[in-house]
């Protein structure tokens, strides 16, 4: 039990002897260290609930608090305007200390799916993508704190116009290049994926400006969805249910031809896209194609249809009728009988549950789509109950760098791995070490800590001077920290058990308070899906540890202020590395 737990506890104790059990019994940290460890404000909302003077119905819950002979507080007062404020005995904040940094684990047993990432084939990987993935590892690893089995699902457009767009471009390319698809495989996997960009850029522009190559396109998707079914429905033993048959014409294009050059670009991409989740530290248990997942949906859609969960629209298009329920109508199968990205989505949560029998599903996107999935997971809820209880959706803001927007279509994209690597060489020059992998985790804290700090759901810009540094909120000042307490105890040698009997000054107990708060933090950014509360709370740690370590001398006390000074130390750098970790960056020990 975290010490947050123990007073609420108590606190809902007292509220039930004096018949309020009706109120929250709520307990926050107060902003000012001076006004105790934690803080409540139950005698507020229960005196404007009832009448009465709160600071009188404040000194009656605390004079209860005070009789039961707490074993974890130590002193408890009131202030105006009728806050009860408590101070957590030092010896509990020591014992605390000596211990494991242990998490309860809230949610064990708990089978949690987190779909995150997204990358498209035949596109490079965006900073879009980098920001999901930074995201959703994170929410991922607070889960697994707090004790749940977490499936990582990685679920991506392997069909599509825009894979329409990438074959028209690379078939144009090639032409203009003189090469085939054989002399692009000479080259290296990252050659090729840039190559896939620049074709896509050229299908893009070529869709909105030439009208025979947007015609041209249309037949290549749909070649594209039958290419897909062959190639992804067959690993899983699956039959396809739309038929693409139907829309297949004699035309300019060899369909054997635009498989193999499906299936092999496809492959490029995915092998691609593993060597970055590699290098952020990401390995997920489940994918899901839109190729296959669309197949489901498309059979789920139909059943609701049945059911009077869609409706039929215009030109025989098969529609959600959102406004029934306060949303907006959306289109599952078009007008030509397929299905859209809605469906493809509808039937994710069916494959998923399948693979992975879930309690619950966080589904990690830009939040440009948060109306999308407000009516996507009200069908589901509609349809299957259950699963539509199940499934959230969390919409991360967007990233952008100083110099504006980026654009995927005029191939002016800034990709995930070139701000990993400018961030690490920025690292390099600020450490002036010529240590590549430490370069590597200064400069992806760098940028993992700056997609995080801010809460979910903002806009954020990147900044290079002010992500890349060991001062200020970064995730270098961070690292820098844990590794200026991993230097101290390198310099101290062996540790002896703390006395509890020490008299303390402002800067150790203000530390101390901290670091007991850890389990709470944790679980408090489990429960909110929100990484930021644990930004925040490192960021204090660090300032605190640095401020103490200014003010005191750790290796010249003695006794047993030096082992006190020491042990303080050591849980820092341990409480520093486990929340590093639970935002995906690595503690380095020397910087």
């Amino acid at each position: 039990m975290t010490l947050k737990d123990g007073i609420t506890a108590e606190l809902k104790n007292v509220l039930e002897q004096l018949n309020l059990s009706e109120l929250s019994a709520t307990v926050d940290y107060p902003a000012d260290p001076k006004h105790g460890d934690y803080s409540s404000n139950v005698a507020l909302v229960a005196a404007k609930k009832q009448g009465k003077n709160p600071v009188e119905l404040a000194e009656s819950i605390a004079e209860k608090l005070r009789g039961l002979n707490s074993k974890i507080i130590e002193k408890i007062d009131v202030v105006r305007p009728g806050f009860i404020n408590f101070w957590i005995k030092q010896e509990v904040l020591q014992e605390r200390m000596q211990e494991d940094i242990s998490i309860p684990e809230t949610e064990k047993g708990k089978k949690i799916v987190v779909e995150y990432t997204d990358p498209n084939p035949f596109k490079e990987f965006h900073i879009g993508h980098l920001y999901s993935n930074v995201v959703g590892e994170s929410i991922a690893r607070l889960h697994e704190a707090v004790g749940a089995t977490v499936w990582r699902a990685d679920y991506f457009g392997d069909v599509g116009m825009h894979v329409a767009k990438s074959l028209w471009g690379l078939l144009k390319k090639f032409d203009e290049d003189k090469i085939a698809i054989a002399d692009l495989a000479k080259k290296s996997l990252h050659e090729r994926i840039a190559y896939f960009g620049q074709a896509y850029a050229l299908g893009a522009t070529a869709y909105e400006e030439v009208d025979s190559a947007k015609e041209a396109m249309k037949e290549l998707n749909f070649l594209c969805f039958k290419a897909a079914q062959e190639v992804v429905l067959s690993t899983f033993n699956e039959q396809p249910q739309v038929d693409y048959d139907r829309f297949i014409k004699e035309g300019s294009y060899q369909y054997e031809e635009i498989k193999e050059l499906y299936k092999i670009g496809r492959e490029w991409s995915l092998a691609y896209f593993e060597t970055i989740y590699e290098r952020l530290g990401t390995k997920f248990a489940g994918y899901y194609p839109e190729s296959r997942t669309g197949e489901f949906g498309y059979g789920m859609v139909m059943e609701g249809l049945k059911k009077d969960v869609f409706e039929k629209g215009e030109g025989g298009a098969i529609i959600f009728p959102g406004s029934k329920y306060g949303l907006h109508e959306r289109v599952f199968i078009n007008s030509l009988g397929l299905p859209t990205y809605e469906t493809k989505d509808f039937g994710n949560a069916v494959v998923k549950q399948k693979d992975f029998a879930y309690d619950k599903s966080v589904i990690v996107t830009g939040n440009e789509i948060n109306d999308y999935f407000h009516v996507v997971i009200k069908a589901l809820s509609l349809l299957y109950a259950e699963l539509g209880e199940k499934t959230f959706h969390l919409g991360h803001g967007m990233v952008r760098l100083p110099e504006g927007k980026m654009s995927s279509r005029t191939g002016k994209i800034k990709t995930g791995e070139s701000l990993l690597d400018a961030a690490a060489q920025q690292a390099k020059k600020l450490s002036e070490s010529t240590d590549e992998k430490l370069a590597e985790q200064i400069g992806q804290a760098a940028v993992k800590y700056a997609f995080l700090k801010s809460g979910i759901g903002k806009d954020i810009i990147f900044d290079f001077e002010e992500s890349v540094s060991f001062d200020g909120n970064s995730g270098p000042y961070i690292q820098y920290t844990f590794a200026r307490t991993q230097s101290v105890l390198r310099k101290a040698g062996e540790l002896s058990v703390v006395k509890n009997h020490l008299s303390l000054a402002d800067e150790e107990r203000d530390l101390l308070r901290l670091l007991s708060r850890f389990p709470e933090i944790v679980q408090e950014a489990a429960d909110r899906l929100s990484p930021n509360i644990v930004c925040a709370y490192l960021f204090d740690v660090s300032q605190a540890f640095n401020l103490f370590y200014q003010k005191h001398q750790i290796l010249r006390a003695e006794g047993d202020l030096l082992q006190f000074r020491l042990s303080l130390t050591k849980s820092t750098g341990e409480t520093l590395k486990k929340g590093l970790n639970l935002l995906g960056i690595q503690a380095p020990e020397k910087m």
